[in-house]
Order: C-alpha cells, then sequence, then structure tokens
C-alpha cells in the first residue's frame, strides 16, 4: 500500500485548505517573512542535495540539456496556462477575491511549490524507496514539512494550493508503482547524481521565491529524467575512455 504517497498528498491537500482558510487573519508582512524564510529553506536543502553529487559533468548536462528541452516545449508555459484555467473558478467558488498578488507574482509561486511538492528530490527518492522496501520514513517526514510549507504559500495563494496534491499524488504514486523496475536498474552514484539533479532546482525554486532570481524551474524538469542515464553514460562510458 503507497501509505506514504497518501499520508504527503494529504499533508498538502490539509494545509494548504488551513493556510488558505487562515490567510486572512494572518498580517501581510509575516506571510512575506514566512515566504523568504522558506525560500532560504529551500536554498539550503538544495546546497545540502547537491553536496552528495558523484559526476559533476553529468549533472550539469543534464541541467543545461534538460532545460533547453522545456524551453523548446514551452513547459513552463503550459502549467501556467492550465494554472490560470484552474484559478479562477476555485477563487470564485471559495471567497470570491483574488489572491492579492499581481499575475507575474501569483505564477511564479504556483509554479515554484509545483516543484517543490511533485518534483523535490526527497520526494522522489522517497517514493522509489517505499516502492522498493516498503519503508515510508522519508515521505512521513517529508509530509511534516510540506503540511506547513502548503499553509505558508496557501495564505497568499488561496485554495488553489490545495489542487497541487493531485499532481503530487500521480507522480509519486507512478514512481511508487513503478519502483520495483526503476531501482534494479539504478547504482548509488545514478541515485546521488539523481538527488543533487534535484538539489540544483530547489536551490533555484529557492532563489525564485525570494524574489532573487526568476529561473525558469519548470522548464528544468526535464534534466530529473536524464541525469541517471547521462550518469551512467558518464560512469561507463566517458570515464572508460579517458
Amino acid at each position: 500500500m503507497p501509505i506514504g504517497v497518501i499520508v504527503n498528498s494529504l499533508a498538502v491537500l490539509t494545509g494548504g485548505a488551513a493556510g488558505a482558510l487562515l490567510g486572512n487573519k494572518i498580517p501581510g508582512h509575516l506571510r512575506d517573512n514566512l515566504t523568504l524564510i522558506f525560500g532560504v529553506a529551500s536554498m539550503s536543502m538544495g546546497i545540502a542535495s547537491i553536496v552528495k553529487l558523484t559526476y559533476l559533468p553529468a549533472v550539469v548536462f543534464a541541467v543545461i540539456i534538460g532545460t533547453a528541452i522545456g524551453e523548446l516545449i514551452h513547459l513552463e508555459w503550459g502549467i501556467t496556462a492550465a494554472a490560470q484555467k484552474v484559478q479562477t473558478p476555485i477563487s470564485k467558488i471559495f471567497s470570491g477575491k483574488g489572491t492579492g498578488l499581481s499575475q507575474e507574482e501569483f505564477m511564479q509561486r504556483l509554479v515554484s511549490i509545483v516543484v517543490l511538492f511533485c518534483a523535490s528530490g526527497t520526494g522522489i527518492f522517497g517514493a522509489l524507496q517505499a516502492g522498493m522496501t516498503g519503508d515510508h520514513t522519508i515521505l512521513f517526514s517529508k509530509s511534516i514539512l510540506d503540511f506547513f510549507t502548503a499553509g505558508i504559500f496557501a495564505a497568499s495563494l488561496g485554495f488553489i494550493t490545495c489542487t497541487v496534491c493531485v499532481p503530487q499524488f500521480i507522480v509519486l504514486l507512478t514512481l511508487f508503482l513503478s519502483a520495483s523496475f526503476i531501482m534494479p536498474m539504478t547504482t548509488k552514484e545514478m541515485l546521488n547524481d539523481f538527488t543533487a539533479c534535484g538539489g540544483i532546482l530547489m536551490l533555484a525554486t529557492g532563489l525564485r521565491i525570494s524574489g532573487i532570481k526568476s529561473f525558469p524551474i519548470a522548464n528544468m524538469l526535464p534534466a530529473m529524467v536524464l541525469v541517471m542515464p547521462f550518469s551512467y553514460f558518464w560512469s561507463h562510458v566517458i570515464l572508460s575512455l579517458i
């Protein structure tokens, strides 16, 4: 049973609902400062993941080529367009009011939480580990962080934050169910590089949340698919030729 996946998705759902309900009661300066703090936390988690890498060139190539693919297929634009369609009816159903953010700020924060909840190295590795070994510890720990993270973002974004639990559940469940096929084909070095690639995305996400630099986070997502094959190719082909 994908207990960890279910708990993690419920944490986002309940945390988002709580944050949306309490949003108007939380002072604006507190919401802004908490968002900045979470940006720093995201960068810290990203750095902690990056230092685990084994083959730096493979990770760098994966990020560059993955981002290029994302740019060419306009991945972030697609996520933004879908979010715009979902946001308006949800705002009308629950409050009839907007979020108080500009369209650009709203989309930046929404794309950021989609990446954090659906494509973090911790979540993906946790789902794979749970599916392979039955150990849900990583996902349970992530659920605690996600509950409060969803609440912080929902205070400004509203109930649309809750809907992120749907793609999160689909992604993590797919990984959970496919773990028995994926894990035997991986090595420790490939998993380390995978974690490091996720760390780069989390670092970029933290910079974006903090308003330092607006990285195209969603367009960087294909790198997560490429990094393990690149890591394997680098270790088994390139290094043997050097």
